[in-house]
């Protein structure tokens, strides 16, 4: 085997355990080897011995019988020190602490991810009835007050190369045409808030602000309120705390 193959069989296996990963990152719970198989396509027998060497170096985990697989505890372990070593969430801590004290609502900081929005750090609403939230939830950012507040810095040219015509829909409130979506992006720019209308999940709306210390900014910060909750009032009250939160975290993010 000449060193180009050698090299590139190597790119290729990285390829397929990058996939691999990220498969079981979107399917939590265990899975048949025929059932991944299926989903991505392998070759079983090689696809069997990947999992297995998977399997020894603690990225996937299998059960008793050896004949179910699922993400490992290596995962965990990686996504943890992205987050601790992320200098965003770092400045934010104190912001999100303040601003959850100051709403008394669920708080969430997120990344533009491709097309989503991935949640790296959350502050729960003491309430009883509040939102079910998580860090490394993944969400389309065309359906969340995180995801608009950032695709409404990027030009509605942009938006339409990162996004299909037609988009996935969650709830009966979903803006599901692109060409819609964009109008809707105008209107972020110009009152600086993103609104989720129950886009996301029924029952709960969020606001959402991006944070400028790039163009297009990748990161932004919400609050999410279930609708029972909010008046006219409140939701004032809610933009206004999310307008001084972006404007600490800018200064606290300006070298980064």
């Amino acid at each position: 085997m000449s060193a180009a193959e050698t090299g590139g069989s190597q790119v290729k296996s990285a390829v397929r355990t990058v996939e691999l990963l990220e498969y079981f990152a979107h399917r939590p719970g265990m899975h048949s080897l025929s059932s991944v198989q299926e989903a991505v396509g392998y070759p079983k027998s090689s696809l069997y011995m990947l999992l297995r060497t998977l399997v020894d170096l603690g990225w996937v985990e299998t059960e008793a019988t050896g004949t179910r697989y699922g993400i490992g505890v290596r995962a965990l372990l990686v996504g943890t020190s992205y987050i601790d070593g992320d200098e965003v969430v770092a400045a934010a801590r104190p912001m999100l602490d303040r601003l959850c004290d100051d709403t008394t609502e669920t708080i969430h900081l997120a990344r533009l991810d491709g097309t989503d929005v991935v949640h790296l750090a959350t502050r729960q609403s003491p309430h009883s009835l509040r939102p079910f939230t998580r860090v490394g939830r993944r969400l389309p950012a065309h359906s969340t007050a995180l995801g608009k507040a950032l695709l409404a810095t990027y030009t509605d040219d942009q938006v339409r190369e990162m996004l299909p015509p037609t988009l996935a829909r969650l709830t009966e409130h979903t803006l599901t045409d692109r060409e819609q979506l964009i109008e809707e992006l105008h209107a972020v720019r110009e009152r600086g808030c993103a609104v989720d209308r129950e886009e996301n999940t029924l029952g709960l709306r969020c606001f959402g602000v991006a944070i400028p210390y790039r163009a297009p900014a990748r990161d932004a910060v919400s609050c999410s309120v279930p609708a029972a909750r909010l008046t006219p009032a409140r939701e004032q009250t809610i933009r206004d705390a999310l307008f001084d939160a972006r404007d600490r975290l800018t200064l606290a993010t300006r070298r980064l």
